[in-house]
């Protein structure tokens, strides 16, 4: 799922979540699926906040894509647990994979040649895996 609106002046989940909704996705990239209480419990322990925001902000997620809903129970003691659609890491993954790519398409060159500049700061590692994959690029896209 494309994220629509990149907060570029922000950090970590904040960049492609709202506050709110990046505490929620932490919290539920970090168990095995919660109810909206359950979730408003936690988030209440650092600052007081109504169910009711909780809902929205889980309801917008559910919308978005990013959460799933399962109804547990029947009648007055029905439940829905909420967990995420992705791992962490697929979400981030997909994100980073839609972001350069859509960089690389409009701004080509420059892209590259900042994110070349950037190495100089990268760990050993990093290094050697590009050079592996621009490696098999090359072989694949020799005529």
């Amino acid at each position: 799922m494309k994220i629509k609106k990149l907060n570029v002046g922000e950090e970590g989940l904040n960049r492609f979540f709202g506050p709110l909704e990046a505490r929620i996705m932490d919290l539920l990239w970090s168990s095995e699926g919660m109810s909206i209480k359950e979730v408003q419990s936690i988030l209440n322990q650092d600052n007081p906040i109504s169910i009711n925001a909780v809902t929205t902000v889980m309801n917008r997620l559910l919308d978005k894509g990013h959460l799933s809903k399962v109804l547990i129970g029947s009648g007055r003691t029905q439940a829905a647990r909420f967990s995420t659609v992705q791992t962490r890491e697929q979400f981030l993954s997909e994100q980073m994979k839609v972001l350069s790519q859509g960089l690389i398409q409009e701004y080509g060159s420059l892209v590259v040649s900042h994110m070349i500049n950037a190495l100089e700061d990268v760990d050993q590692e990093l290094i050697a895996k590009l050079e592996r994959k621009l490696s098999e690029i090359k072989k694949r896209k020799k005529p």
